[in-house]
Order: structure tokens, then C-alpha cells, then sequence
């Protein structure tokens, strides 16, 4: 057996007992010489090789003009890194791999490489040297997976109640005495194909607010516009809706046919991050005062969420609706209650897209109607962007807040905005629209927001010029990738430009041309691969290189928040190599490579190889 061998790195790690030690009795140890070559193009590979010390380069068989010289080199592998899987597995090696300097390597043979292929699923995906596979294996290798079961639960895991079901004609009084008996909190009326709700509290209001007869038709008090998920759908999401529509209860279909009903009580039974604690907190808040208590409360929601394994998609969504009705509570509690229906706040930039996890600066505007005459606005607005940064919203360094006259604007004035940024396209101001086309309505009256939506997507339609010009800004920042395929930077990267932006703005730009309303960044992923515009692989590499990026940022920002004193992050985009262990290193590295060439398809498309 080899002592030196680390079975502890993926994948070999994903191999039982008895598997790990076939491997360690098979293996054998070489040594090979700088500029020695050790797997040749069109050759067959002895098996797997590890390196233990030195330095590989994989390279391409001859240059395309058909010179001697040797071809590319695609990458470099270093110690704990493998090579030669795939060559060993198709039988032909298709790439040189070559000693850039003295290297020992453990080398796998083919023959146990198969055997163990062939026993262990987990293993043979690992090869398949794909992210979204790589990282579903590396999710699952956590050890903490309490959490991490939960967020993968369905709504049909045994929580969907039968519901107490009555017809059309059933007295308020019969339907009384039947969820007495069957111990029910609401009832569904069935009208011809279609249901309608009916809680204890809508019983209540009918009879003493409505001052409805007993014998009155239960349809007359049913709400047939119902919130419904599939059983298929995570427990999860149904817990965010939930969330967002502040209800308790979510209808549960299947295609057209019911199914059951969902209860919250039943969710936060398996749920205990207290999620629900704080959105009963922002929704029972009377005052400012009560509010901001709840608010401040998320950061702990976000540090125990993190730290049970919750995938970061989950968490996204989960602290976007939340953050969305404390600040839609607030407008409630601030603004006037006659000037709300003449008014739209809109969150936007990573709020609007709903992809902030910790709170980031505020990105905010208020959109009026026409003609609107409030003499206050600007001192209240102003009032608002204040007590949010209370709140622990951090002021916007640009200024991109509603305490800002110049992102408080009437619709036309909005409208016309967004025509001059794109008219323009230039330095401010397409930032200034990339941050506008990610709003999404939180408070007020939306249809002000979607009115000037629909006029600016218009405005657009078959400007190939302007989608040019726009998506040129996912191409600013390089890669930060060595000409060989490794990582550039050895002790830190901005993972925000070199990684997050391009994904973000290029999906964002694709989106925007073929009028996709979702402002999701991941949403709108799927929304472009189900219109043929990105292949499903592509699609789905690019979700998991931006999860992946978001999850290892939002790590090392709680790092130097816990580390901090005045509970600052004073370089929020900084990934600091050092912190990687050996996996994270490999699948940025892949994440990255996701990105170089998503920025080569968006150069092709848009014609932007100048």
C-alpha cells in the first residue's frame, strides 16, 4: 500500500472502503523527467496518474498548420491534481501530456480504473468532468446534510393534507358546523371545475363585516383566485411563496386535478432556521421601530442557512422575499396612504434580480404618475432611504437610491430615461440601464413599473445595434485564467468581475433582446434555454459556475465579517485563493473556463471579436 497516496481528495474519496483498498494495492509510482512526455496524443494511457510532486502540462498533438512544433498547452496540473482519467477510459489519449518539470506521479492502472468505474456511480460520474455533476457530487459530500435534505424535499413528502371539500349551495352555516366536526381551518367550494377557499377568518368577516345571512351560498365568500404549487415542487419554494403572498396555506395540483392543501404549520415542522419567525415579525410590525428589530435578524437567518449546507439559489430566493416585505412594510408604514397608489418603488441591480444574500447597498427608485402633485415626496423619500440604512441597508456609493431626486422620477420621465440610456450606451450609462432593466416592483402601484417595462421592450425590438453595443460591457474584465488553463491569481481574484459580472450581463443582454420578463439571473437562464437560444448544457454550466461563484464570495465575506469590528467588509469581491482547499480551487478553476467561454459565444453572437 502507498502511505503517500491522499485518498481523501475527490474522488477517490467517494470509493468504499473496500474499493479504497483495491486502490491503494494496485497502485504504482514513476518518476519522470523535465520535458519527458508521459502520455502521447493518439496513444493509450496506463491508467489514472496523480501527481505527488511536480508539474504536467496537457497540450494539443501538433499545431494546426501541421509544423513540428509542439501544439498548446491547455493546462497545467500540480500536486494532488489527476490526468489521464478519460484517456484511459475511451482507450486513446487525444492530448500530450508532458513533464514541465521533474514529476512523480502514482499511476491507477486502466484495468482497476474500470473495475471501480463499474462499481461505484458516484465515481464514474465524477469523470465526466462536467461542473453542475462535480458540484452536485461535492454538495453531497458535505457533512452536514439535515439541512441540505430538507431543501431537497418535495411538497408530496407526506405533508399534503385531504381537504374538507363542499359544493356550490352549501349554506355558511353548514360549512360551519362541518369544519367544526372534521376539526378543519378552511374548506374548499367546489363550483363546476373550479375551487374556491374559504378559512375561519373569511367566515368571521362574512358574517360580522359582510353582515352575510347563515343560509347565505358559501360561493358568494370564496376566493376562487388560489396560490398553487405541484406536488413535485420543493417544500422549499413552497415556503418562499408562502413568504412572498404572506399566507398559510397553498393549494396543491397536479395539472388541473387537486391534490390537497399544504399548511405552514406542517413546513415549519420540518423546518428550523426560524424563518418563519421573522416573517411573522415583519408582518405583525405596527411601527418602524418593530420592523427594524425583525429586520436585523436576518443576518443570523443567513449565517445558520449557510452554515447547514443550503444550496445558494434556496438562500437567494428565501432573503429576497424577505428583504422585499420588510422594505414593502416600510413603504407601508412611511408613505402617505393616499399617494400609494400613485407611486411604484422599485428595487434594483442585485435586489432587483434577487440575488443578494448579504444586504447589499441600496439600488432603489420610485416611478409617479404623471401629473402627480405630492409637495412632500422628496423629504419622505429621503426619510426612507434613511431609516433602511437603519435597517442595514447600506447606502448605495453611486447614489442609486430614492433619497436621490434623480432616481425619483414620473413615468414619462422614467420612460425617457431609459431611451437616452439606450440611445447613448456609453460608460454611465450602461451601467445606469443595466441596473434599471434588473427593477422589479416591491410596493406601490406595479402597474407604473410594468407601463414603462412594456414601452421600453417595444423601443427595443430588432435594435441589433444597441444589443451589440450593450452586451460589449460583459467582455471588459479578463478572465482571470493563465494563458495554460490554471488560475491567474495565487493569493486573491475579484470574483466579481472576473467571474459573476460576464455571466450575469451577458445573460442579462440575451434576456433583454428576446424580451424574457424574469430578472432572475437563473430564471432567466432557464427561460433562454427553453426558447433554443442557450443549449440546456450550456444553460445549465452557467447556473452552477454563477452558484458557485455567489457560495464561495458569500464564505469568505462571512469570514471577514465575523473577523471584523465594526461588522464591515471592506473587500466583499475578494476571493482569497488561500482559503480554497483543493476542490474549491479545482471547480473555480472549471467555473472560469465556463465563463471564458460563454464570453466567446456572446463575442460570436453580438459580433464584438473587435
Amino acid at each position: 500500500m502507498s502511505s503517500t497516496f491522499n485518498i481523501s481528495n475527490l474522488p477517490f474519496s467517494l470509493l468504499t472502503e473496500g474499493e479504497q483498498a483495491l486502490l491503494q494495492q494496485s497502485l504504482d509510482i514513476a518518476y519522470y523527467q523535465q520535458g519527458e512526455t508521459i502520455v502521447v496524443a493518439g496513444g493509450e494511457s496506463e491508467g489514472v496518474y496523480v501527481i505527488l510532486k511536480g508539474c504536467v502540462g496537457e497540450s494539443e498533438e501538433c499545431r494546426a498548420d501541421g509544423s513540428d512544433v509542439p501544439g498548446q498547452v491547455f493546462v497545467h496540473y500540480q500536486a494532488d491534481d489527476y490526468f489521464g482519467g478519460w484517456s484511459a477510459i475511451r482507450g486513446r489519449a487525444i492530448h500530450n501530456f508532458v513533464a514541465v518539470e521533474e514529476t512523480i506521479c502514482h499511476i491507477l492502472p486502466t484495468r482497476v480504473l474500470l473495475e471501480l468505474v463499474s462499481s461505484n456511480s458516484l465515481f464514474a460520474d465524477y469523470f465526466a468532468q462536467n461542473l453542475a455533476v462535480k458540484s452536485e457530487i461535492v454538495a453531497q459530500q458535505d457533512q452536514d446534510q439535515d439541512m441540505a435534505e430538507f431543501m431537497l424535499a418535495k411538497v408530496s413528502s407526506g405533508l399534503v393534507q385531504e381537504p374538507l371539500i363542499v359544493d356550490e349551495g352549501t349554506s355558511i352555516s353548514e360549512a360551519t358546523v362541518l369544519m367544526r366536526n372534521h376539526k378543519a381551518d378552511c374548506v374548499l367550494v367546489r363550483k363546476g371545475n373550479r375551487y374556491g377557499m374559504i378559512t375561519k377568518t373569511d367566515l368571521l368577516e362574512a358574517l360580522v363585516i359582510g353582515k352575510l345571512e347563515q343560509s347565505a351560498d358559501l360561493v358568494q365568500i370564496a376566493s376562487f383566485r388560489l396560490v398553487t404549487v405541484s406536488p413535485d415542487d420543493y417544500l422549499f419554494n413552497a415556503l418562499v411563496l408562502m413568504t412572498q403572498q404572506h399566507i398559510e396555506r397553498l393549494v396543491v395540483m397536479r395539472q388541473q386535478t387537486l391534490v390537497g392543501i399544504v399548511a405552514l404549520t406542517d413546513i415549519l415542522s420540518y423546518f428550523s432556521s426560524h424563518s418563519h419567525v421573522i416573517g411573522l415579525r415583519i408582518e405583525r410590525a405596527q411601527s418602524e421601530e418593530e420592523l427594524q428589530d425583525a429586520a436585523q435578524r436576518l443576518n443570523n437567518l443567513i449565517k445558520s442557512l449557510v452554515s447547514h449546507g443550503v444550496k445558494v439559489r434556496f438562500t437567494m430566493d428565501l432573503l429576497a422575499a424577505m428583504n422585499g416585505r420588510i422594505m414593502a412594510k416600510l413603504f407601508d408604514l412611511m408613505i402617505p396612504a393616499d399617494m400609494q397608489p400613485h407611486v411604484c418603488l422599485v428595487v434594483m441591480g442585485s435586489e432587483g434580480r434577487g440575488e443578494q444574500i448579504l444586504k447589499t447597498d441600496q439600488d432603489n427608485a420610485l416611478i409617479y404618475r404623471d401629473g402627480l402633485s405630492w409637495p412632500g415626496m422628496q423629504q419622505t423619500l429621503q426619510r426612507f432611504s434613511a431609516r433602511l440604512i437603519e435597517f442595514g441597508f447600506p447606502p448605495c456609493p453611486g447614489n442609486i437610491m430614492v433619497s436621490n431626486p434623480a432616481w425619483v422620477n414620473s413615468l414619462g420621465d422614467w420612460t425617457q430615461n431609459l431611451s437616452d440610456w439606450a440611445q447613448s450606451c456609453e460608460g454611465d450609462a450602461v451601467m445606469n440601464l443595466a441596473i434599471a432593466v434588473d427593477a422589479k416592483p416591491v410596493a406601490g402601484n406595479p402597474a407604473l413599473f410594468k407601463a414603462g417595462r412594456n414601452w421600453f421592450l417595444r423601443h427595443l425590438r430588432n435594435n441589433d445595434l444597441f444589443f451589440s453595443h450593450f452586451t460589449r460591457a460583459a467582455l471588459e474584465f479578463d478572465t482571470p485564467l493563465t494563458f495554460f488553463g490554471s488560475l491567474r491569481d495565487k493569493a486573491q481574484l475579484d470574483i466579481k468581475k472576473g467571474g459573476i459580472f460576464p455571466v450575469v450581463h451577458g445573460i442579462r443582454a440575451m434576456a433583454l433582446e428576446y424580451r424574457v420578463l424574469a430578472t432572475n439571473t437563473f430564471s432567466r437562464i432557464d427561460a433562454l434555454v427553453e426558447l433554443g437560444q442557450l443549449q440546456a448544457e450550456q444553460g445549465a454550466d452557467l447556473a452552477e459556475a454563477l452558484a458557485l461563484f455567489v457560495q464561495l464570495r458569500l464564505r469568505q465575506q462571512m469570514r471577514r465579517l465575523e473577523a471584523s469590528d465594526d461588522g464591515q467588509d471592506p473587500t466583499p469581491n475578494l476571493i482569497e485563493i488561500p482559503l480554497l482547499n483543493k476542490m474549491e480551487r479545482d471547480l473555480l478553476r472549471d467555473a472560469l473556463h465556463i465563463v471564458k467561454g460563454f464570453k466567446k459565444h456572446l463575442a460570436l453572437r453580438y459580433r464584438l471579436e473587435g
